[in-house]
């Protein structure tokens, strides 16, 4: 029996002293200071990115897993190193042919409103998952992939059956839902806007109570919280129009917490002050260029032509990207060349391609003539093999001014090669709906896009966004090979080891040829946060940022400033013994876009 136990620790950080007036403060309505001691310590935590749904399955973006890792328990939880931590369950066993996992629920566990919380409601989370080729918009089927069978014998056990010995599913993101508030849904009403209304009945540290779109969503702790003293008794997480809004709240002392701040934010707030510190979260994930891909012709959408079908012509144009002039320019400094979707913190799994693309517009001209893309009149705008003249529309999310800066560059790149990019910015949920295929019930309309995902421990999630059947749920470039479809399925029942490795790398480099998207950078994750009302601020791991990653235990680990909680060091250890899942986590950092819809977050 492996028992489940959580670590604490910290460290120590530098502050700012910012001065403003109480009619700024009161103008931003939600102010951190206290009035007087009965009053409720709230958590302020700012982002860019506004959530597109409470209900956890029909979230694909950073600030919507954020959500749910606060209301619900996931089986199994994550560390500070990324380690398999107690969750729903509080200890699991596993088989001696490595195939079966049992997992065991606490007995005095509850949901928020006071029911008993057992292993029935895993069985009906994971069927509903494993029972419907679709729920919500898709994301969440991947994490249960290669399970064969579940059970739940009595209230405090839970079965699982894989179809191969893989340790995946304890790094599953899979918020346990409340049987007895959603058994009485169908599938329709699960896919559609159920679940959005606060407030929320879940067994994780914070539930939901009030959220008002594009300003807020506000937590309060659970009366039945099982996992030890929070020190924030409400949690305000606000949506930001701007980073430079986000930015000044900050130093107002009106949010606690600023998730990616711009860079030039983070060079002016680094070291200039005793009560904020900044942090740099390698990436866990990446920033693309991605291509309507889509094979059918869409009345009323789909892409302005078929060029964007061709893979010379996608090659041809990932010959025009300056990945060095985007990461100085667009990121700052705070990022690495991209190449392929396994981002290279993943050290056991990324390899480079053979072949890369060298930034040269006078080759990237060459190979575009040499496969029937001139300018036939003269006119600097080349014509498609159809004879239309190329104008691209590129569409980017407005929730962080980096995608438009790099939109900006690329665009007057490919104009110097005659094909013409006009660049548009969208708020993250309308550009998912804009993007949705025909299997959607959109219209993919649209040609390039810029955006993020963001990485889990295990590197399937950004695999599998190339399936083919993933048209239609997390594919966003509509791109279908046989060969990529057949290397993916054969890795999934390997565990992770060199023949495993292998396989990614030739999924790597399919995609990398092929060219669906091309990988831009491997972007940083830059936060600021203020010291002088928490303490106790990690980051999961020690290279990533406190929160926005993988789970609650972040906010599990703060401690009130004036309870003089200063450097907390570690507790508990670990004591999973899975020696091959702890090395892998031990390397990754977690930085989730999704994009969620599937996007980073903005990332």
């Amino acid at each position: 029996m492996n028992s489940l136990a959580k670590s604490n620790s910290s460290f120590t950080y530098r502050s700012l002293a910012v001065t403003l007036t109480l009619a700024l403060l009161v103008a931003f309505g939600f102010t951190n200071t206290r009035a007087a001691e009965e009053e409720p310590l709230v958590l302020g935590i700012g982002t860019t990115q506004d959530l597109d749904s409470m209900n956890p399955f029909n979230t694909a973006l950073v600030v919507g897993y954020e959500v749910f890792s606060l209301n619900y328990d996931l089986l199994t939880s994550f560390g500070s190193n990324l380690e398999p931590t107690p969750g729903f369950a509080e200890s699991y066993s596993v088989s001696s042919d490595g195939l079966t996992y049992t997992f065991k629920i606490s007995s005095g566990l509850l949901w928020s409103d006071g029911t008993p919380a057992t292993s029935a409601d895993v069985l009906y989370t994971f069927k509903l998952l494993l029972d419907n080729e679709y729920v919500g918009l898709g994301y969440l089927d991947t994490y249960l992939d290669g399970v064969t069978a579940v059970t739940a014998p009595d209230a405090q056990t839970f079965v699982l059956t894989m179809d191969a010995p893989v340790t995946r599913i304890l790094q599953a993101l899979v918020p346990i839902l409340p049987k007895h508030v959603w058994e009485k849904l169908t599938i329709e009403e699960i896919n559609g806007t159920f679940g959005n209304e606060p407030p929320v009945v879940g067994s994780g540290p914070y539930q939901a109570v009030e959220w008002k779109t594009g300003e807020f969503v506000r937590f309060v702790k659970n009366p039945h919280w099982r996992g030890g003293e929070l020190a924030a008794d409400e949690i305000v997480l606000r949506f930001f129009k701007s980073a430079d809004a986000m930015y000044q709240a900050l130093v107002a002392s009106e949010i606690d917490y600023a998730h990616n701040v711009s860079p030039e934010q983070l060079k002016q707030l680094d070291g200039s002050s005793e009560v904020i510190e900044v942090a740099v979260g390698s990436a866990n994930g990446f920033t693309e260029l991605g291509f309507n891909t889509y094979s059918t012709d869409i009345a009323g959408g789909g892409a302005s032509t078929k060029a964007l079908r061709d893979q010379r012509f996608r090659d041809a144009l990932g010959y025009a990207i300056d990945r060095e002039t985007l990461i100085e320019k667009v990121l700052g400094g705070y990022g690495v060349p991209g190449s392929t979707q396994v981002p290279p913190i993943s050290v056991d799994f990324h390899v480079e391609p053979t072949n890369p693309r060298t930034f040269d517009l006078t080759l990237a001209a060459e190979k575009l003539e040499a496969a029937g893309y001139v300018d036939s009149d003269g006119d600097g705008v080349r014509e498609d093999l159809e004879g239309k003249p190329l104008n691209l529309r590129l569409y980017v999310p407005s929730s962080d001014d980096s995608y438009a800066k790099a939109a900006e560059f690329i665009a007057g790149w490919f104009g110097e090669i005659g094909v013409p990019v006009n660049a548009q910015a969208f708020d993250s949920d309308s550009l998912v709906d804009i993007m949705l295929p025909p299997e959607a019930e959109g219209k993919a309309d649209y040609d390039l896009f810029i955006w993020g995902w963001g990485g889990d421990v295990d590197p399937n999630l950004l695999l599998k966004i190339f399936l083919t059947s993933e048209i239609g749920a997390s594919s966003d470039s509509f791109f279908s090979n046989a060969e990529y479809d057949a290397l993916y399925a054969q890795q999934l029942t390997l565990p992770n080891g060199p023949e495993r490795k292998a396989i990614v790398a030739q999924l790597q480099q399919l995609m990398y040829e092929q060219a669906p998207y091309h990988v831009l950078y491997y972007d940083a994750t830059l936060v600021a946060y203020r010291t002088d009302k928490f303490t106790g601020w990690k980051n999961q791991p020690a290279d990533g940022t406190p929160f926005f990653g993988l789970g609650p235990v972040g906010y599990t680990l703060l401690k009130p400033a004036s309870g003089g909680g200063g450097d907390v060091e570690a507790e508990n250890s670990l004591l999973i013994p899975l020696v091959a899942l702890l090395a892998a986590a031990g390397v990754f950092l977690a930085l989730r876009s999704r994009r969620g819809k599937r996007r980073t977050d903005e990332e």
